[in-house]
């Protein structure tokens, strides 16, 4: 029960002690400031794209409606009643093909797109230095139809407005340059510049061809009347084996919004982590502050006062200083929006919404508060809780008290409080869950190893040498920063050294690649009646020494084991397989490379029943199939269910031809159909083999797998810059930590270096004693975190990835690097600082 006036008497003695100012309390406000502000500005900068997003769907999208179909356009019947049931229809088709220079002298493949006149239905297609639509600019003049392109092409092939180049079998001239293509930007990948081409003009390049991977888009504006859902119910029900994919407003942009969510989610759990690193340098800034609060706490504890009147004392100064901190948090964190949407407008298609938006300055809020209960209720509790002679004792035997029931209740009640918080603003609890868990087991796993060093070094024998001697004396002594050091910098440094290993580990696997595993070209939509001059033309070409090629559909799965997709909750890594259509292809025999059966058996070479399928086995797993369920796959229109005969265990690394789905013969050869091949030549004569083939076949187009793995390669790179600059807070965080350690410990080393003066030590001395300490602790913390990292690290590549784990030790070289360079430097300013102090006046006073 609280006693009567405790907490006006507390306010009173809490607001007249904060008159003193903040010193003591800068590393707290710095800790919370820094992960509030890296919640708040990530949650911000998340919400003003979703923003955009929201605002712009329309454009993204293309229309209220967007309606897919593969291989085939729509019928007579269906184009009718969408013509007849809205407001507006926008017909394009979309494709990769090879444009090629007239003379022959270069080539490229682009994403060709065939607009109407209707298009775009909402938004417009900005075009280089000219002030017309479109359609204007892909009118034929002198006979010869216009074609607009990305300024990626004609920097490659060095053309401007009025020159040709050739599509297919048609040549267009060059009518403008696209600056911006209002729905352009929603494809997760592009493996060429845009090409933009008139609806009409198409049939003239001769790349519509049965079973060529084409993709036919309806993009339908609706009237005020018309209801989204509803229109696409009645959709539905008048043609309910389409085999549309169906896209509204709440799905304009999947793969950004995926991306936002996923960055977005990483980003906040980063700040989270910065957070509570930072939260250890709150627990030590109290325990700094109340130690030097020790005389004041006896005297009042001598005067009567309650252990509850001092705990409310300072639990009161705590949480206002706590509002500051997180206050100082979101100005910098709400602020962020106006420093990224400048760096995000050139990224993104969309223009982020710069504004005010509750949901993360409340979330920012509540884990900055949490964390300052958390964190500091121990400290507290234990200072509050003994007795007057005892705290008067203090700097000859610390306080080690452990608090009672109630305050271990309160900080257990704070940290499920805190996970759940995390929990349940992420957009994956599960991917939360492993990651707050990860975390908080790190920061254990540091303190247990920060014990065991300080019980290592103190049972250790003393060494001859006397610097080493003390180096080692000062890792265990009392109220040594042995702990605080390396659990303030351990879970930054293990991030670092973990996504190094894992960033060495994927480049090798690119580079290993690009040196020759990986064939020199894709090319696709080659036409049965072209398959056999093709492969004599490529098996018959100098340097080629092997050609795959193997028929295949795009189909898109609808139900698993007679459960429609619709009500399957994908998981996140397999989700990509119900996104959308998916190669396909048959065969008789088992695939001779690049995929193994690893349950259930092949079908017979001359069987002839219903259809079976062979699927992925990673992908069966995922969503719990096994030989004997079933699958149905729309493919043209027509819903396929076929058995599942086996599981075949897919290396998706060689990038040779493999499929999610092979399906037993019988069925699928009936259908419009292409061929896919791999040809693997040596690089110096791939461009050879590309100007012969395309040359022969204008409507085949290549794909050069050097250039994909390249880009591939770079994204890999960027994305590991911006990974360890992100890892950087969670550093940056424990190295405030570190710096409140050594302040808090501050006067206990310059009463140190003074004693060893006056004992007769140099100034070298005690700077190569401290030096080793700090370099002790540094490499300490680096091979944990080396260790730790490197754990992580061979999870992701081995078991989450599947590929081949390698330890590269040069790899952690920053790690060990960063922990040196942090605690040796940090622990010589504060040295040479006490170095600085005079004896005489210390020395009097004790």
């Amino acid at each position: 029960m609280a006693e009567p006036g405790l907490l006006p008497l507390a306010w009173r003695i809490a607001r007249r002690e904060l008159r003193g100012g903040l010193k003591g309390f800068r590393v707290f406000l710095a800790c919370l400031a820094l992960g509030v502000a890296a919640i708040a500005g990530v949650g911000s900068v998340a919400s003003a794209i979703e923003e955009g997003l929201r605002q712009d769907a329309k454009t993204l999208l293309g229309g209220d409606v967007d309606l897919r179909l593969t291989h085939t356009p729509a019928t007579q019947a269906q184009e009718r009643w969408l013509r007849d049931n809205s407001a507006g229809v926008s017909q394009t088709v979309e494709m990769r093909a090879m444009a090629v220079m007239p003379d022959g002298s270069d080539r490229r493949l682009v994403e060709l797109k065939a607009v109407d006149g209707a298009y775009p239905l909402y938004g417009e297609v900005v075009l280089q230095d000219q002030a017309i639509p479109v359609q204007e600019a892909l009118r034929p003049v002198d006979g010869v139809p216009g074609a607009a392109v990305a300024p990626q092409l004609a920097r490659r092939f060095d053309v401007g407005l009025g020159d040709r180049i050739r599509i297919g079998e048609q040549t267009f001239r060059i009518g403008a340059i696209i600056a911006d293509e209002p729905d352009g930007g929603t494809q997760a990948f592009n493996l060429g510049p845009r090409a933009m081409i008139a609806y009409e003009d198409l049939p003239a390049t001769g790349l519509v061809q049965p079973g060529s991977l084409i993709r036919y888009h309806y993009r339908i504006a609706l009237g005020p009347e018309q209801a989204v859902d509803a229109w696409i119910a009645a959709l539905k029900r008048e043609f309910p084996d389409a085999g549309w994919r169906i896209r509204a407003l709440d799905n304009a942009a999947p793969n950004i919004q995926r991306f936002v969510d996923r960055v977005g989610l990483f980003l906040t759990l980063v700040g989270l982590t910065a957070l509570l690193v930072g939260g250890v340098g709150v627990g030590n800034a109290v325990r700094a502050f109340l130690g030097g609060r020790t005389a004041t706490i006896a005297t009042l504890k001598c005067l009567g006062a309650s252990a509850k009147t001092i705990f409310a004392v300072y639990l009161i100064q705590v949480s206002i200083l706590a509002l500051v901190g997180i206050a100082i948090g979101l100005v910098i964190g709400l602020g962020a929006p106006l420093g990224a949407a400048p760096l995000l407008a050139e990224r993104l298609p969309v223009e982020a919404r710069v504004g005010f938006y509750w949901e993360p300055v409340l979330v920012s809020i509540g884990f900055g508060l949490l964390v300052t209960l958390v964190f500091s209720l121990w400290p507290l509790a234990q200072a509050c809780s003994v007795p007057a002679a005892t705290l008067f004792r203090d700097l000859l035997a610390p306080v080690t008290k452990r608090p009672g029931a109630r305050v271990l209740g309160a900080i257990a009640l704070g940290g499920a409080a805190l996970a759940g918080l995390a929990l349940l603003t992420a957009d994956d609890p599960r991917v939360a869950a492993g990651f707050v868990g990860g975390a908080i087991a790190t920061l254990v796993a540091f303190r247990l190893a920060a014990a065991a060093v300080m019980r290592t070094a103190a049972a250790l024998p003393r060494p001859k040498g006397v610097r080493l001697g003390l180096a080692l004396a000062n890792l265990h002594r009392p109220g040594a920063p042995t702990g605080a050091v390396v659990v303030s910098l351990g879970l930054g440094l293990t991030v670092l050294a973990a996504v190094a290993l894992i960033e060495a580990n994927l480049n090798r696997q690119v580079n290993e690649t690009l040196r020759g595993e990986a064939p020199g070209y894709y090319f696709i939509d080659i036409q049965p009646d072209q398959i056999d001059p093709f492969m004599d033309l490529v098996q018959g070409f100098e340097g080629v020494r092997d050609v795959q090629a193997v028929p295949m559909l795009r189909g898109r799965i609808v139900a698993m084991d007679g459960v429609s997709v619709d009500a399957i909750d994908a998981p996140p890594d397999e989700a990509w397989i119900l996104r959308g259509d998916r190669g396909i292809t048959w065969s008789a025999a088992p695939p001779n490379e690049g995929s193994e059966v690893v349950e259930g058996e092949w079908w017979p070479a001359d069987y002839a029943g219903p259809p079976l399928v062979s699927f992925d086995v990673e992908a069966a797993r995922a969503f719990g199939l096994a030989p004997g369920d079933t699958l149905t796959v729309n493919v043209l229109g027509r819903e396929i269910q076929a058995e599942i005969a086996n599981l075949r265990q897919i290396d998706w690394t060689s990038l040779g031809i493999n499929f999610v789905m092979v399906f037993s013969p019988g069925l699928m050869e009936t259908a419009p159909q292409s061929y896919i091949a791999t040809a693997y030549l040596p690089a110096d004569q791939e461009t050879e083999l590309e100007a012969a083939v395309v040359d022969q076949f204008p409507n085949v187009s290549a794909i050069r797998v050097k250039e994909v793995l390249e880009n591939v390669n770079q994204i890999l790179s960027n994305l590991g810059v911006a990974v360890r600059a992100i890892a950087a807070v969670a550093i940056l965080a424990g190295v405030l930590v570190l710096a409140g350690a050594l302040a808090a410990g501050h006067e206990r080393r310059i009463y140190d270096s003074v004693v060893l003066k006056v004992l007769g030590a140099t100034r070298r001395d005690v700077i190569a004693a401290f030096s080793m300490e700090y370099g002790l602790m540094g490499l300490i913390t680096a091979l944990i975190a080396s260790a730790v990292g490197a754990g992580a690290a061979w999870v992701v590549v081995s078991q989450i990835m599947g590929a081949e784990w390698i330890f590269a030790p040069d790899a952690l070289a920053a790690t060990v690097f960063v922990a040196l360079a942090t605690t040796i430097g940090c622990g010589l300013i504060g040295t040479w600082i006490a170095l600085g102090r005079k004896a005489a006046p210390l020395l009097r006073n004790e």
